[in-house]
This record gives C-alpha cells, sequence and structure tokens, in this order.
C-alpha cells in the first residue's frame, strides 16, 4: 500500500500555486459532476452501477462512489483488491482470472477475515478447482461464501470461455462447489469502449448482446440461475443497457475522463462526462521556437496516445522522453509557467503516483481540498 508522500503535507487550503510539478490533480467539481450523472443514470433505469476501481486504485473514491449508489467496485488483481479491503472497502469483485495457488490464498484468506465481500471471474475448469481448494484450505466451507462469474468471450479476443456449451460446463462446475455461488455472467468488450462512433459501438454490443442471451438461455435451460450479467464500460454502456441484458455496470473512467475516452463520439443518452484529472507540469526549459516542461513519461501514460495540453490553449504536446514535454504553438508559454495536460489514459497515469491533490474551484483560482492516497499503486499481482 502506498503512503501519502511527505512532501504533500500542508497543502489542503493552499491555493494551486503551492503545488509542485509534475502533480496529478482532480478537479473535484468536475468529479464530483460526473459522480452524480452517472449514479443518477444508473438510478433511473434500475440498474446495479459497480465502478472499476483500477481506474484510481484509491479506497476513498471507492468509497466515495458507494455512498452515491454503487453496489461495490471492481479491480483486475488480487493485490488491488486486498490494498482496497484493507483501507475498508467492503464490496470488491476482481473481474479477472486468477489461476496461481498462492493468489488464490491470500484471497480465500481475506473471504475467511470477513469485513469485505468479494467476488471473482473464472473461464477455466482449473481455475474454479484452485478457487475452491484455496477456500477450503482456508477454512471457508460456508454456502455461498464467494461469488463467482463465468466469463464468457463476447468479441474482445482475451479471456472469457467461449459462449454457449463452454459455459454451461463451468456453471455446472462451479455449482458444484458448496462455497461458491454461481452469481452469473462477466461479459465485457473492452475493445469496443475506444470504436470512435456509436453506429460502430452499437453494432459491436449488438453482437455481444447476442452471445450473451444465448449463453444465459442455455445454462436457465440446464437448471442453474443466472442472477446477474455484469460488464460494460465508459465507452459502450447506453448499448448494453438498450440490449436489455446487461443487468450491471462496470464503468470507471467516466469519474475522470482521458483524452483518449473524450475522442469517442457521445451517444445521445449518455450523461455528459468531463475532464477531471490532469497532470500539472511547469516550463522548465524555453529554447527558441519550442518550451519543455517537467511533465514526461514518469508523470503520465501514453499507450492510449500522448496527453492533451489544456491550459494554456493553442499547444501541441510531442514525446519528450521520461522527463520532458515539449510544447509547440503561436503562442508559448514563458518559463516557470502552468502548464495543465490531460491524460491519455487514466488507469495507468495513476499508477504512476503516490497521490492525488483534490482542488475545489478550479485549476486555476482553487484551492487544495484534500490529498487522496493512491492505495493501491503498484499492486499488479
Amino acid at each position: 500500500m502506498s503512503a501519502t508522500p511527505e512532501r504533500f503535507a500542508g497543502l489542503v487550503g493552499q491555493g494551486v500555486a503551492a503545488i509542485d510539478t509534475p502533480a496529478l490533480v482532480i478537479d473535484l467539481d468536475a468529479m464530483d459532476r460526473n459522480l452524480h450523472r452517472m449514479a443518477d443514470w444508473c438510478r433511473a433505469r434500475g440498474l446495479r452501477l459497480r465502478p472499476h476501481a483500477k481506474m484510481h486504485k484509491c479506497a476513498e473514491l471507492a468509497k466515495l462512489q458507494m455512498a452515491h449508489g454503487a453496489v461495490g467496485v471492481c479491480v483486475q488483481k488480487i493485490g488491488e483488491a486486498l490494498a482496497l479491503a484493507a483501507a475498508g472497502v467492503t464490496d470488491i469483485y476482481v473481474s479477472n482470472e486468477v489461476v496461481d495457488p498462492a493468489k488464490l490464498a491470500r484471497l480465500a484468506r481475506a473471504v475467511r477475515a470477513g469485513g469485505t465481500r468479494f467476488a471473482i471471474a473464472v473461464d477455466s475448469a482449473l481455475g474454479i478447482e484452485r478457487l475452491a481448494q484455496a477456500l477450503a484450505g482456508a477454512g471457508v466451507r460456508a454456502p455461498g461464501a464467494m461469488d463467482v462469474f463465468v466469463e464468457i468471450d463476447v468479441g474482445h479476443g482475451r479471456c472469457g470461455a467461449a459462449p454457449g456449451e463452454p459455459a454451461l460446463a463451468l456453471a455446472r462446475a462451479v455449482a458444484a462447489h458448496a462455497p461458491l455461488r454461481l452469481a452469473g455472467l462477466q461479459a465485457y468488450h473492452g475493445a469496443a469502449q475506444h470504436q470512435r462512433t456509436p453506429h460502430e459501438r452499437a453494432a459491436t454490443v449488438a453482437r455481444s448482446a447476442e452471445a450473451v442471451a444465448r449463453t444465459r438461455a442455455l445454462i436457465e435451460g440446464a437448471g442453474l440461475a443466472v442472477p446477474l450479467v455484469t460488464g460494460a464500460g465508459t465507452g459502450t454502456f447506453v448499448h448494453e443497457v438498450a440490449s436489455g441484458q446487461w443487468g450491471e455496470l462496470q464503468a470507471g473512467s467516466y469519474l475522470f475522463m482521458d483524452a483518449d475516452y473524450a475522442a469517442n463520439t457521445a451517444d445521445g443518452d449518455s450523461p455528459a462526462f468531463e475532464h477531471a484529472l490532469f497532470v500539472k507540469a511547469q516550463v522548465m526549459s524555453r529554447p527558441e521556437g519550442r518550451a519543455v516542461i517537467d511533465a514526461g513519461h514518469k508523470s503520465h501514460a501514453i499507450d492510449s496516445g500522448l496527453p492533451r495540453v489544456w491550459l494554456p490553449e493553442g499547444l501541441d504536446f510531442a514525446n519528450g522522453g521520461d522527463e520532458h514535454g515539449v510544447l509547440r504553438g503561436a503562442a508559448l508559454p514563458a518559463l516557470g509557467e502552468t502548464v495543465w495536460l490531460v491524460p491519455g489514459h487514466c488507469d495507468p497515469t495513476v499508477n504512476l503516483h503516490d497521490a492525488m491533490i483534490g482542488v475545489r474551484g478550479g485549476l486555476l483560482t482553487g484551492r487544495v481540498e484534500r490529498v487522496l492516497r493512491v492505495d493501491a499503486r503498484g499492486a499488479v499481482d
């Protein structure tokens, strides 16, 4: 678990100028609007919201989302789950496969300890068997002690059993172990999140929905209940909901909205989400024709593209390496001037920082309200 660095001590109450650079900053006003818009949208439609906490890795934000109606959060790694549970998050779903016995043993011990309700996804008979063995080894024997979702591959080509009979076989295997409760299906199409047009995303999700409906009918026809289908992301949740197949949404990036998601053409029925996560940087060198800032790869992830310069407007960001970014444009900022960046991908950007600095009242004139620890930073196991 990461610790809030000493260099952030005393920031609360000070103006944004006091924030040293590079730093990860949350516009709390924009984040709150995103939080309420998504919660209200789901509530009006009777949907469960289980945001992906792998995005922010922060127990305080997970608890804030749950306080506004989320049923719990998702993570992708056992390390993330245990870090958030240790910080008081009470309902966590590992929406990913884990087959390593040592990792499953750690999870099983946390299940036995109580305090947090855990769930997990499976896509193999080996994964189910090892999960059951780990729970038995930890002395967990109560019926339905742990929820299990059978993941099906709905087109992404990543994890997941094939829809239909292979998924039915796994559902039967889950039902054969008393401590495991067949909680439903995991159906998430990650690649569809970044298809740029609503038409593309709708067509992809329609194919996914057909696989979900067919598999659910097959499992229920075999006498097993499928209480829930969970999945969907910030880019596609409107279409999953429209299909009528999904009852729980796992969107996570809506809270911060990175540059890559903002590049999508918005769906008409989606709430309007705002950028809320920024990297504060400053101009450290001012050669002729360019401005060099102190925020490079170590400050923001570039797997989904380079960051966007938010302020000052009209500038282009170029790759400057680990420690530098290069800005070009007609009106370059002066030496020492502040520059605000919108990261290309929020999830791995957050994982580069020990803390996020929450500012209330805007990026230019606001004040630091809180410092949020990235509790699960580096929890990649």
